[in-house]
């Protein structure tokens, strides 16, 4: 999925919540519309096109300004096909993600003899993070805020991301990680990910506490086996009768390498691999 492409996603989402970043008012009805429009029609794959009361908000997402043809046309010729279709204001936004090379001059209109057309321009490397730290449906787009210390930053983004609830928490943690790659080394999303799933783990936390208060093997086993039946029951559901007994039989060590292992479970075929790589 592209970075754009993943921007358009999360927009028609969460609808409200980037009608309310981008116009600065809450937004109470928003309708997202198709991105096909008539008269020799066209799609495109980056842009959202939001109907709230009585106004079109249009937002199209861009990593790099160079397209063709070019943006200012292609936001007149939007303009243009919006509102001969439903004859209503259009509010155009380009939320740029990326800083252009320097001395790139942004537009902000199509200009061409009499006709002049505007449209805005957000510079997310401008943008204040708090925005989007204090809203789930915006925290994906936090790592590419402004700041001075970026690393800082993006430990922030993931202390959120592990206050979520455990429904929204992966979903919106992939969403993160790929938009943090268009600014952050991988390896340093990948450890601060980590570190910080592991931070919020209850079973990472509750195997070492528990198991280093008791003292006892055999507790450590009993108690960590039971967190990793929890665990894993809530990642990948059921465990059928010969995958418990298999977990049976593991040692401490390996409870807890598989209590690191499930965080990146997505279903039952993943713990099924780990279990096999255990006997090679």
């Amino acid at each position: 999925m592209s970075f754009d492409n993943l921007c358009k996603l999360l927009s028609e989402k969460y609808p409200a919540n980037f009608a309310h970043w981008i116009l600065g008012t809450p937004q109470t009805t928003v309708k997202v519309l198709k991105t096909e429009l008539s008269i020799e029609p066209i799609r495109a794959d980056y842009l959202t096109f939001l109907q709230l009361q009585q106004r079109i908000l249009h937002l199209e997402f861009q990593t790099k300004l160079e397209s063709t043809p070019p943006l200012p046309l292609r936001m007149l010729d939007y303009w243009v096909r919006l509102y001969r279709l439903y004859r209503l204001p259009v509010t155009q936004v380009v939320v740029l993600l990326l800083p252009p090379a320097p001395e790139t001059v942004i537009e902000t209109s199509f200009n061409m003899e009499t006709t002049r057309h505007e449209y805005r321009v957000i510079r997310m490397w401008e943008e204040n993070p708090e925005i989007f730290l204090n809203d789930e449906a915006l925290l994906p787009l936090a790592p590419l805020a402004a700041t001075k210390q970026p690393q800082i930053l993006l430990q922030q983004v993931v202390e959120r991301v592990n206050q979520l609830s455990v429904e929204k928490r992966g979903e919106i943690s992939a969403y993160t990680q790929i938009l943090a790659g268009l600014k952050y080394k991988k390896d340093l999303i990948r450890q601060l990910f980590r570190e910080g799933m592991m931070r919020e783990s209850v079973i990472y936390q509750e195997i070492l506490s528990e198991g280093e208060k008791r003292g006892e093997q055999r507790g450590r086993e009993a108690e960590g086996r039971t967190l990793i039946f929890r665990q894993l029951t809530r990642r990948v559901g059921e465990l059928p009768q010969d995958v418990r007994q298999r977990i049976e039989t593991l040692s401490l060590p390996q409870l807890e390498n598989l209590g690191e292992a499930l965080l990146d479970f997505q279903g039952m075929g993943d713990l099924q691999v780990w279990l096999e790589g255990i006997g090679d």
